[in-house]
């Protein structure tokens, strides 16, 4: 959408409104607004997401809602009901998913060109070096998975549809947020492995291999909202090793804009709130099997 960069800036000013403090967000110099009828976006530390959210959805508002989404499935599950009993569009934004390459990497994957994937690994992180940054406290959802370790997972999700289990381990500070996260999530005939930190080498790894049985596939930068430079990956099969490029794109910039179609009832919700309902309980399984030990189904509640 011409004018939209991948910045956000607030307009300063908290207004109250049936109960409701409200507020506006601007997407470089244009609001996420639809014919003159502004919608929240919700970028607030990931506790807030879900009271925020709420109270906007309740007060006849859309709302474009940070990732995580919220910090468990229930959470997700209140949210999606609120967004189908007042007619609201909810969406979680996740903006790597509008970018061209990764529709090829599902085309890739889905129409058999590496033949059967057998295992998957998809990597982010980062040096997170400010130790006031609200990501090191645990009450406020911090941690790696909920910051970049759910990209992996969404992209495995994309890319294989649900798990059926997961499996895994963390490195934990002495307040209980995960500084490094590493998972598997299992599926019929194929492992996924995911893995995400706070403590990682500059440039921030944002890795994807995909190995099937009739060829692999390698990229970095798979993640990016608003790539300036092209972005490639390598196939590697009989034939030998190619690689395919996409040219600099804003998919913040195509995500809100998908946003305001939808709002609008000119486009079907790509990813409407019961994705992140799933998504969500993906989460919880891998946050579960992280402090148990203990290797858990998705969807099934440990105690």
């Amino acid at each position: 959408m011409k004018g939209v960069e991948n910045t956000w800036k607030s307009e300063g000013s908290e207004k109250e409104k049936n109960g409701l403090r409200t507020w506006s967000v601007k997407i470089g110099a244009v609001p996420i607004s639809t014919r003159n009828k502004r919608n929240p976006y919700n970028p607030l530390p990931n506790d807030l997401h879900l009271p925020w959210s709420l109270a906007t959805l309740r007060a006849g508002k859309h709302v474009l809602t940070e990732k995580p989404l919220v910090l468990n499935a229930a959470e997700a599950q209140e949210l999606a009901d609120a967004a189908q009993d007042t007619g609201r569009v909810l969406l979680e934004a996740f903006a790597y998913r509008f970018h061209p390459h990764i529709s090829r990497l599902r085309q890739l994957v889905q129409g058999g060109e590496l033949g059967e994937v057998r295992s998957v690994r998809a990597a982010f992180g980062f040096m997170l070096d400010n130790p006031d940054d609200f990501r090191w406290e645990a009450d406020k959802g911090g941690g790696a998975l909920f910051d970049v370790g759910t990209y992996t997972v969404n992209l495995v999700r994309l890319l294989l549809g649900e798990p059926t289990a997961a499996i895994a381990r963390a490195r934990w500070t002495d307040g209980g947020v995960d500084v490094g996260f590493s998972g598997v999530l299992e599926y019929p005939g194929v492992l996924a492995g995911v893995d995400c930190a706070f403590d990682w080498a500059e440039p921030a790894p944002q890795r994807l291999t995909l190995l099937g049985t009739r060829g692999t596939l390698d990229m970095n930068g798979v993640f990016h909202s608003n790539t300036h430079s092209p972005v490639t990956f390598t196939v590697t099969d009989a034939a030998g090793a190619r690689e395919e490029e996409f040219p600099p794109f804003n998919a913040y910039a195509a995500m809100v804009e998908h946003f305001q179609q939808v709002v609008l009832g000119e486009e079907a919700a790509q990813f409407p709130p019961e994705d992140s309902v799933r998504h969500a309980r993906v989460l919880d399984a891998l946050f579960a099997s992280a402090r148990t030990g203990m290797r858990v189904e998705v969807g099934v509640e440990v105690r």
